[in-house]
């Protein structure tokens, strides 16, 4: 972390509203108070997005697949494996029985890993009876299907939410969320009226969500700026230095919008804070978990040893898998996250490939 920025745990000093109750509600974006919600992954991303819900008195259950995060919230007030140091409020519920959680909540939030979105949530339908709102803060592309995460729960959920899930995404650590730290994020929906009532449910002095209708871009920007992240890891790892960094963050975004466009998107989202936004961040942040795997690739280790040493996941290592798939099947060019797959997946020397993007064929900037 930059010696400028220290990170403490900061006071619950958030103003949270949480709604969705009716589908009036839904359709016109007016909030109303939802008396459960339910936060599905206790990893560092659901504990903090759970700590600001309940901060505000809302009641709010956090399912974890560990025994020992359950414990730690319910006996600790804190989450000591995934986002030690920051208190938890005392209303914060945690619960490692899924099904009760799904079945009690009318709003849910879906932060478990992309490649498990599926497992979670297939054959539950039933039980989300009661919820209106579903939202899903994953960033990543599952490899079996290429689908993104709002995709992969609107093929398992009650079609009655499912047209209306909303990808909230965005430049957003969530240490420094914990920390109340300012932060400005995206809720994305094909229900603009869902998005709009994400953006004021979450929206809190220290934490600004704007709204946009193209979910779809959204979703790639959050998921393939995570394997750009491991292109900058691997540049800071061999040594190299911003020069590098730069271009590679300026080029990984020309990737990331050729995908966009070629998936039926807005190229001006990426402009936006899920595309450039959490590129620049999770690029050059030291919290970043992808950009950590790249830094230890380019210092030459090989990629089963960095991630038996780390207890989070990094999205981009399974979506560098999906995202060279995806480039095949789309036909777009994508030399970045190609360069990343061969070394991730094909033992290329990460120097090597670094000289292979450089040495392309010389060309026209906007020449896509």
């Amino acid at each position: 972390m930059p010696s400028e920025v220290q990170i403490l745990p900061g006071p619950l000093n958030v103003a949270v509203a949480v709604g969705g109750a009716a589908q009036a509600t839904r359709d016109t974006g007016r909030m109303a108070t939802a008396r459960n919600v339910s936060v599905i992954g206790g990893g560092s991303w659901g504990t903090a997005l759970a700590r600001l819900l309940a901060a505000r008195g809302v009641p709010t259950t956090i399912w974890a697949l560990e025994p020992e995060v359950v414990e730690s919230i319910d006996d600790a007030n804190e989450n000591t494996l995934f986002l030690p140091g920051f208190g938890l409020p005392p209303s914060l519920r945690a619960t490692g029985d899924l099904e009760a959680a799904l079945a009690s909540a009318e709003v849910i939030v879906s932060a478990v890993p992309t490649q498990y979105v599926r497992s979670v949530f297939s054959g539950r339908a039933e039980l989300l009876s009661g919820a209106t709102v579903i939202v899903s803060v994953s960033k990543g592309i599952e490899v079996e299907t290429l689908r993104t995460p709002s995709q992969i729960l609107a093929e398992v959920l009650p079609p009655a939410v499912a047209g209306g899930i909303v990808a909230l995404s965005g430049p957003s650590f969530a240490r420094e969320v914990a920390a109340d730290l300012p932060t400005a994020v995206v809720a994305a929906s094909r229900s603009i009226g869902n998005a709009r009532l994400v953006r004021d449910l979450f929206s809190t002095p220290s934490f600004r969500v704007y709204s946009s209708h193209d979910v779809g871009s959204v979703e790639i920007g959050g998921a393939l700026k995570n394997v750009i992240a491991i292109a900058a890891g691997m540049s800071f790892g061999l040594g190299l230095a911003q020069n590098s960094v730069s271009a590679l963050i300026t080029r990984g975004l020309a990737e990331m919008m050729r995908v966009g466009a070629a998936r039926g998107g807005d190229r001006l989202t990426f402009a936006g804070l899920s595309g450039m936004g959490d590129l620049v961040l999770t690029c050059n942040g030291e919290l970043s978990r992808n950009r950590t795997v790249g830094v230890e690739i380019g210092r030459g280790r090989k990629l089963a040893d960095v991630l038996a040493d780390m207890h989070m996941v990094a999205e981009g290592v399974k979506t560098t898998l999906a995202a060279h798939r995806l480039a095949t099947e789309l036909g777009v060019e994508m030399p970045i996250t190609e360069r990343v797959y061969a070394t991730l997946y094909d033992d290329e020397d990460p120097a090597e490939a670094v000289a292979s993007l450089m040495g392309r064929e010389l060309r026209d900037e906007q020449d896509n």
